[in-house]
């Protein structure tokens, strides 16, 4: 379902501030693990928040996210001194880890691992068989 202007702008504007709370407020809550915010789904009444998040030279990624599900009220509350002039409800949110990148490369792993003749053989075959 495609989202509407409304939403990708909520959605923008919760991405960014939601990195520089990561990187500024909460820079070293979660170890050495350094955060980025890669999507952010908003629901269609904008009061609740998907973010998906990349956690990079984090030894393990699931429990540092389950140390940013446990301070999740602390990051929400950063969240509406951030943008509680601008809306009427800063929305509950709900932390995902991004598993876009490993899927890629999962992908093309089995790509490159895949033997596809050379479309000039399909080419030659196909003139022989027209014989």
């Amino acid at each position: 379902m495609a989202a509407g202007s409304r939403q990708k702008k909520y959605s923008s504007l919760l991405q960014k501030d939601l990195s520089e709370i990561f990187q500024k407020q909460m820079a070293n809550a979660f170890g050495k693990a350094f955060i980025t915010i890669t999507d952010v789904e908003v629901s269609p009444d904008l009061s609740f928040a998907k973010i998906y998040l990349s956690l990079m030279l984090s030894d393990k990624p699931s429990e540092t996210l389950e140390m940013i599900r446990e301070r999740k009220s602390e990051i929400r509350k950063h969240l509406g001194n951030r943008i509680g002039k601008q809306v009427r409800i800063v929305p509950e949110i709900a932390f995902f880890i991004d598993d876009t990148l490993e899927k890629a490369s999962r992908m093309e792993d089995i790509l490159s691992k895949l033997e596809i003749p050379p479309e000039e053989e399909e080419e030659e075959d196909d003139e022989n068989n027209e014989d």
